[in-house]
């Protein structure tokens, strides 16, 4: 027995993520789309071999669709994750789950209500470079973990948004709300968070709009980069930058300083992760490539919710997980 699912909100990160991942998964039968762009919708329902619904609602009341991924922007993630758990659907959401920490404990209360399931696309903790850190970081393999580097930067969404334009709703306060903090840093928060089983609990941040403008040629309302420092409920201390003005190639990288040693992350484009040992020692991984918006791979997100619910299994991002991260975006914005 197949499982339909529905996608809301027909963009880059549907085209390119969600549609090709659930075509793939053995056990999606069906794909119903909506976009407030009927053309959007169908576009890739034509591309990807699914079916249109013309409202909201209408994917909310289909008793055949049991999952939804929310792939709406995210100002909107509050009110469509709300109804279709409501609704009785199990919900992937795209990060961030909100655009504060009020309407994504409203998620969290409707996901109780529901007992459904709810998972967060925080989609760097699936990568094998990634899940490898963690084994290593977990048995100590270096010693305690002391500092932190994390960065991520590209030359910014109005490249890769289905718009293609300075016009793109990343751009904008009232529907990003958090700008380059919730586009990219957030991934980087969850991260730190995933790798050393820990919590950002302090934060200095500075946060700027120092290049992009929107499409009447005036600066944008939200942040193009950020830079910060940060402490954690154990201890460790780090920095992390995000960026939408790296003109050059993406930055992904992450550096774990231990006791006995140092992991680097993404920072050689054939050996995904280098362990340089105190005593001189160097180990070099050949995992796998970085999903990058020029080099989509498949994430691992869309499989992995699939399971969870054929499996009943807890979603390996949670709702919790994903509002922990959240709490840190707000401090960096100075919102807390």
């Amino acid at each position: 027995m197949g499982i339909t699912v529905g996608i809301i909100g027909c963009g880059s990160i549907s085209r390119f993520r969600h549609a090709p991942e659930y075509k793939a998964n053995p056990h999606v039968d069906e794909i119903v789309f909506f976009d407030k762009s009927l053309e959007r919708a169908k576009e890739l329902a034509e591309e990807f071999g699914g079916r249109v619904v013309e409202t909201i609602e209408e994917l909310f009341n289909d008793s055949s669709i049991i999952a939804i991924s929310d792939c709406s922007s995210n100002e909107a993630h509050h009110l469509n994750t709300t109804q279709a758990l409501l609704h009785g659907k199990h919900v992937l959401c795209e990060k961030p789950l909100a655009i504060n920490v009020k309407y994504a404990e409203q998620i969290l209360e409707a996901q109780a209500a529901s007992g459904k399931k709810l998972m967060v696309d925080h989609n760097q903790r699936f990568t094998k470079a990634h899940q490898k850190a963690k084994e290593i970081i977990e048995k100590k393999e270096l010693g305690e973990v002391l500092t932190f580097k994390t960065n991520f930067g590209h030359q910014g969404p109005e490249s890769w948004s289905v718009d293609k334009s300075n016009a793109t709703w990343f751009f904008k306060k009232e529907r990003s709300h958090s700008g380059v903090a919730g586009d990219l840093g957030i991934h980087k928060i969850d991260l730190i968070h995933f790798l050393l089983d820990d919590e950002i609990e302090e934060v200095l941040a500075f946060t700027g709009a120092l290049d992009k403008l929107d499409e009447n040629g005036e600066p944008i309302e939200v942040c193009d980069n950020v830079v910060c420092a940060l402490k954690t409920k154990k201890g460790r201390i780090g920095t992390a930058s995000f960026s939408w003005t790296y003109y050059g190639s993406e930055d992904n990288s992450t550096t774990i300083y231990c006791q006995k040693g140092i992991l680097k992350i993404y920072q050689h484009s054939t050996n995904q992760l280098i362990v340089e040992k105190k005593d001189g020692e160097v180990i070099k991984y050949e995992l796998e490539a970085i999903q990058t918006n020029e080099s989509q791979t498949k994430s691992g997100v869309i499989d992995a919710f699939i399971d969870c619910i054929i499996h009943d299994k807890e979603p390996p991002v949670t709702a919790q997980q994903a509002v922990a991260s959240l709490r840190v975006i707000e401090k960096i914005l100075g919102e807390k």
